[in-house]
């Protein structure tokens, strides 16, 4: 990945949050808000946010493609550009829209870049924190430029994370519920997936548990967190991967033992 690059996006991504996103900050007007889907909140600094970031970087990575979440709702079969020949963005123009709408946070920008061979960098921006988590593939993982170095592993009753229980199916939803003791303190999460991969990655929280997994919520984390030394796979125990299928089920946590304990806790 060209360091070049790599801060020019950070810089696009941070331009857009500043001269898109926090200008109507709770400012929208209800006119401004609509849905997409059932209980699927979009608004129009999302699709504005969406515009400025496909066409920014297009433009620093000529040839290259762009896949966002609007993108996505309108043409579904956009996904299937991820992975290809050329090089792929995967964009969340707000991701946390649901907290964007009410005004309040947390919600990030995030961006991802795919190669053919697999995820090769990553940009998560929560603009209200002014934090900035940026990762590239074997070259570690920073937080606002500074380096993230591996934590010690925490025994199983004083790790702490989320498992934001929504959509889980029944069996995943009663095992959580009756397996949750065995860990320090299990929450629902805040609503915002860039915030939590932000959290586990500065040692917050130790692992996150999620149940749906586009790529434009989870493909910019998975490689956050794992270049700090952490582990992304689906509930199964195979790798998470961003091709050839979404898929569902994602486990995230910040270090092997950690995974493995609340694998067993948590997952049927």
């Amino acid at each position: 990945m060209d360091a070049q690059l790599g801060g020019r996006v950070g810089a696009l991504v941070r331009q857009t949050a500043a001269t898109v996103v926090l200008p109507s900050y709770q400012h929208l007007k209800a006119s401004e808000i609509s849905e997409k889907g059932p209980g699927e909140l979009v608004t129009v600094a999302d699709r504005r946010s969406e515009e400025a970031l496909t066409a920014g970087l297009r433009e620093l990575l000529p040839g290259s493609v762009v896949v966002g979440e609007e993108a996505y709702a309108a043409d579904p079969t956009v996904l299937g550009r991820i992975g290809g020949a050329a090089p792929s963005w995967i964009v969340d123009p707000i991701d946390g829209t649901a907290n964007y709408a009410a005004g309040r946070g947390p919600f990030c920008l995030m961006v991802a870049l795919v190669r053919p061979e697999g995820l090769a960098a990553a940009w998560i921006y929560d603009p209200i924190d002014d934090l900035m988590g940026y990762a590239v593939a074997g070259g570690g993982a920073f937080l606002n430029d500074v380096r993230v170095e591996p934590a010690a592993p925490l025994p199983p009753d004083q790790v702490r994370g989320v498992a934001p229980a929504t959509y889980y199916p029944a069996d995943l939803r009663a095992k959580v519920l009756d397996g949750r003791g065995s860990l320090g303190e299990v929450t629902g999460g805040q609503h915002c997936a860039g915030r939590e991969y932000l959290d586990l990655v500065a040692g917050r929280q130790q692992f996150s548990m999620f149940w749906r997994t586009w790529p434009w919520d989870h493909a910019p984390g998975a490689l956050l967190v794992r270049e700090a030394g952490g582990v992304v796979r689906r509930l199964n125990g195979g790798e998470y991967t961003v091709v050839p299928d979404p898929g569902q089920g994602l486990l995230a946590a910040i270090d092997e033992p950690t995974w493995q304990a609340v694998s067993d806790a948590l997952i049927p």
